[in-house]
């Protein structure tokens, strides 16, 4: 079977926590290559992870011939940049969320994927897990009756770390970037529609860069339907979905977050009581690769394409502009 050729561009510990495992576990990809600001860390990384061929230079990497598809996990300031040279490069491109800095830079990866003839997906692993398709499969049942709102949180505590990535106001900092761009994801591919506005209050923190630290949120869709989030990297950590109907509820205890071949079930609570739905043991990244493999060897179409991540772009820029401005911010 032809296997899909990645090369990673960056050592972020994303790439080697979780996608570079979940590449090298799937069944259409390998790693052959990594990249980073320096040789000597891309050799250490390699070593480690068993990948055959190290870079000094992400422009060393993007002229390799025996990459086909290219993985990056840099700051998201870099995410336009990169995505695009890959692309002019004849490289596939997966990146990390989000996408880009604003819907502007985002429609500009786009077009430039297009444009290269190359495959084009944002890093929303969890969107994949067959659990989702499970809540899908609950919600249409009926057993919850009709959807009336959503609630999910993603926050986490990082603030001593001034130094992080993260807590850069230039560099795409701040907690509705890094998490909150997760909730905002779920209620779109629930409700299978863009919302129609958002209003969001956030913290902004004058000693990390006055990045947002945490957000509450706000966003209005069709028929009455709304999503209500908070996120933050100051806050005890959870990771949690609640969906609302009119004769139930599903809960999701860890909506986002999926340990390696972990176990994560979910919970259908309507006056018959409580049932949990079993959830198979996958890894998530592994299928994210697969989907996207197939994509590139055989055709098939992506679950999300590029204009997906550009919608979403839409979406946060408006929180942003609400958190920034203090007012409800239409989606237009």
């Amino acid at each position: 079977m032809k296997r899909v050729r990645w090369g990673i561009i960056g050592s972020a510990s994303i790439a080697q926590r979780s996608v570079i495992p979940g590449i090298q576990q799937s069944e259409t990809g390998e790693v052959v290559a990594i990249a980073s600001r320096t040789l000597e860390k891309a050799q250490d990384v390699a070593k480690e992870l068993s990948i055959p061929q190290a870079y000094g230079s992400y422009k060393a990497l993007l002229n390799d011939p025996n990459i086909d598809s290219v993985y990056i996990p840099l700051p998201n300031h870099l995410h336009k940049e990169w995505a695009i040279h890959a692309a002019e490069a004849g490289k596939h491109v997966l990146c990390e969320k989000p996408i880009a800095l604003n819907a502007q830079e985002a429609r500009e990866i786009a077009v430039a994927c297009e444009k290269a003839d190359v495959v084009f997906s944002e890093g929303f692993m969890y969107r994949l897990h067959p659990r989702y398709a499970l809540i899908r499969e609950v919600i249409h049942s009926g057993e919850i009756g009709e959807l009336r709102g959503i609630h999910a949180t993603f926050t986490y505590n990082q603030a001593e770390d001034q130094e992080n990535v993260r807590h850069k106001k230039a560099w795409g900092g701040g907690s509705l970037y890094d998490v909150g761009v997760y909730p905002i994801s779920v209620a779109r591919m629930i409700l299978e529609e863009e919302p129609l506005a958002a209003t969001v209050q956030a913290l902004f923190s004058e000693v990390h860069d006055d990045v947002d630290m945490m957000a509450s949120g706000l966003l209005e869709f069709k028929r009455g339907v709304a999503l209500t989030f908070d996120c933050g990297m100051w806050a005890a950590g959870r990771n949690t979905l609640e969906l609302i109907g009119t004769e139930g509820r599903i809960e999701v205890p860890s909506a986002f977050v999926v340990q390696q071949n972990q176990q994560d079930n979910f919970f259908v609570m309507t006056e018959d009581g409580c049932r949990e739905v079993d959830v198979p043991k996958v890894n998530h990244y592994a299928i994210q690769t697969d989907v996207i493999g197939r994509s590139i060897l055989y055709g098939e179409p992506l679950t999300y394409p590029a204009r997906d991540a550009v919608l979403g772009m839409k979406v946060l820029d408006a929180c942003l502009t609400s958190s920034r401005e203090h007012r409800r911010v239409e989606i237009v």
